[in-house]
């Protein structure tokens, strides 16, 4: 009996380890998806695209792009470090063109520390402080 229950207890304890890294890499059920979005008025069939996001074979979000009835407002693609969080993230405008880097830092929790904005040039413009705090009671 105390054999079996060891046996079950180590399949669910593999099992858990399993679900909780590809969790961190991203979601099974997004894998090679992409998803779109499509505007379409009252009284008529025409579709007008309004967003894409784009999921690579590990289910991670790789790009995304808002558009309107003139084509691609902007468009993000994202690029991953090793602990599975986004690391990079570079911003086209309208024109194609490479407006801005993203990059992130995290903090111990996997939560977004610092983002850091940059130029296409690779010079800093700005940067974001992420704080994060819990009310009594709301834990």
């Amino acid at each position: 009996m105390q054999t079996s229950f060891k046996f079950i207890a180590a399949v669910a304890l593999l099992l858990f380890g399993a679900i909780q890294s590809d969790a961190q890499v991203g979601k099974p059920h997004k894998r090679n998806l992409t998803v779109k979005e499509w505007n379409v008025d009252a009284g008529s069939t025409a579709k007008i695209m309004d967003h894409l996001t784009v999921y690579d074979n590990l289910g991670r979000k790789i790009e995304e792009a808002e558009y309107d009835r003139y084509g691609v407002k902007w468009r993000k693609m994202f690029e991953y470090g090793e602990n599975g969080k986004v690391s990079r993230e570079l911003v086209y405008g309208p024109n194609g063109k490479l407006d801005n880097i993203r990059k992130f830092e995290f903090d111990e929790l996997g939560r977004k520390k610092t983002e850091y904005v940059y130029n296409p040039n690779g010079k800093l413009i700005r940067y974001k402080l992420f704080e994060y705090s819990v009310e009594e009671g709301n834990e």
